[in-house]
């Protein structure tokens, strides 16, 4: 998948790259939009599941924050610690929802493959039967027809009647 990111100012911040995962931060007080390009030309006939996640951080309002803490006599390293622990389990939870992210679009892509496959086979047999039993009706038909130049009675030719 290829990545590439451009600042307001339209300059280009994270090149253009080929990965399978890429990353891009900025340390930046200035806001504004900023242009992301996914591009995914090379797998055009392959199903990608793309996951985007955009964080923002502002330092400034983070010291507001932390004096505020200090303020109410709180330690910054224990909160700090417990911050840590509780985006430490956040990873973890999106780590197994990525799993099953993944785990589920395999198994669509693989029900929707199954599905085609019985269809195509399903439709085929079908046609198959259709031909051997028009092919069974007229075999039997053509053995039973009379000749339509033949004598009644067995006159120039054998020919088989059945009684009614």
């Amino acid at each position: 998948m290829g990545f590439a990111v451009r600042d307001p100012q339209q300059k280009v911040v994270h090149p253009y790259a080929w990965k399978a995962s890429s990353e891009y931060e900025e340390n930046s007080s200035k806001g504004g939009y900023y242009s992301v390009c996914l591009d995914n030309q090379f797998s055009k006939f392959s199903a990608k599941l793309v996951n985007l996640y955009l964080t923002t951080f502002r330092y400034d309002e983070w010291e507001k924050f932390s004096a505020e803490l200090q303020d109410m006599d709180v330690t910054v390293e224990n909160f700090t610690h417990a911050l840590k622990s509780v985006d430490q389990r956040i990873q973890i939870m999106r780590q197994f929802q990525q799993m099953s992210r993944g785990s589920e679009a395999r198994d669509f892509n693989m029900l929707q493959d199954n599905y085609k496959y019985v269809q195509q086979w399903s439709i085929v047999q079908c046609i198959i039967v259709l031909i051997c039993g028009t092919l069974q009706v007229y075999f039997v038909r053509h053995l039973f027809d009379e000749k339509k130049g033949s004598k009644p009675g067995g006159g120039g030719g054998s020919s088989m009647k059945m009684r009614t």
